[in-house]
């Protein structure tokens, strides 16, 4: 047992001593009252009696509280505790009217010196019966309500950490597979360089090494800033272009106002990765990549249009499938990702985003 659970044990323990005394105290003040001005018991005996009754309280409740740890009553479910808590505390009330009569009996005839007849003092039960009854029904539903709520605790703790923890696992496996992608297809494009023109190829490379500097830097983050996230697209987009040379370009429109607006990394490269590949590498004469970020109410909304056609390759490439699994597990309902041909040559990819902080997700 390590230290921190000792600590935290001895930290239970001491609530439920504290509670005990303190309930107990409480609810005895009222027979110390009665006996006090209707008995004329004295200050001396009052408080005697008043002790008896704290000790006599906490001594059946503890009794029964170690007694249910035993049987582990606290792990059953409430149908099977009600039938063991009802007998429970018929027989501590019974168990409660004894030992009081007991000490009332002691008292008058040991201390005050009259006659009593112990088995018509024993059972004597109007109304120390029903205050028994209510007593324990009261202290054992509160005790075992108050372990049932710990429990409800501890178990939606638990399945917040298995959340957080199957979320974090899904969104590392989906990086693992996304980065690779981006780095193979960067390296295609290296590579149809070399001959062609090494100037250009070691300029690619250079632009490669800035960009998994930058993504090794950002790979412990699960969103980046929009300003940052443009940053790696232009990157990106140079280093296409020393392959496409004049058969690509991009014209960007940005809302200044979302540029630290945190969105999932990579998402916005994707799409421009994918227009390239699926649109602009297919045609002769290449194109323009038109990207839009605008702000619509409380949604961000991310437009990648690019000339040419949806073909069965963009709804089974990694990319894509893993985007929208990624939005899924970071924003679930509240984001979207759309594919669409707007008109017969060309093609938008849409991300819509909730206007939040990732503290609201």
């Amino acid at each position: 047992m390590n230290t921190s659970h000792k600590v935290y044990n001895k930290s239970k323990a001491s609530l439920y001593w504290t509670c005990q005394l303190l309930g107990w105290s409480i609810v005895s003040i009222y027979w110390a009252y009665t006996v006090y001005t209707r008995d004329n018991y004295g200050a001396f005996y009052t408080l005697l009696n008043y002790v008896l009754d704290i000790a006599i309280g906490i001594f059946l409740t503890h009794c029964y509280r170690c007694f249910a740890l035993h049987k582990q009553w606290n792990q059953l479910p409430l149908k099977k505790l009600l039938y063991r808590v009802v007998p429970s505390i018929i027989i501590l009330s019974v168990l409660y009217v004894l030992l009081n009569n007991i000490k009332w009996y002691l008292y008058w005839t040991v201390i005050a010196g009259e006659h009593k007849e112990f088995w018509t003092a024993l059972v004597y039960w109007d109304p120390i019966l029903l205050t028994g009854l209510r007593l324990m029904s009261i202290w054992i539903l509160a005790y075992h309500l108050y372990h049932y709520y710990q429990k409800e605790v501890a178990t939606a703790r638990e399945n917040a950490q298995l959340s957080i923890l199957s979320k974090q696992i899904q969104l590392d496996n989906l990086s693992a597979q996304l980065n690779p992608h981006f780095l193979f297809n960067s390296l295609n494009s290296i590579k149809s360089l070399i001959e062609e023109n090494p100037s250009k190829a070691r300029r690619a490379i250079d632009l490669l090494s800035d960009l998994l500097r930058s993504s090794l830097y950002e790979k412990d983050k699960d969103l980046i800033s929009i300003k940052d996230e443009l940053a790696l697209v232009n990157d990106y987009i140079e280093l296409e272009k020393l392959r496409f040379e004049e058969r690509l370009s991009l014209h960007s429109t940005l809302d200044d106002s979302l540029e630290q607006v945190k969105i999932p990394t990579l998402s916005i490269q994707l799409l421009i990765e994918n227009a390239i590949k699926h649109g602009i590498d297919k045609l002769i004469k290449g194109g323009v990549i038109n990207l839009v970020i605008v702000k619509n109410e409380e949604q961000i909304i991310i437009s990648v249009q690019n000339p040419g056609k949806i073909t069965s390759k963009h709804s089974k490439g990694v990319g894509l499938k893993n985007l929208k699994e990624r939005l899924e597990i970071q924003y679930k309902t509240k984001a979207s990702f759309h594919l669409t041909e707007i008109d017969a040559n060309t093609v938008e990819a849409k991300i819509i985003l909730p206007l939040t902080t990732n503290e609201d997700i």
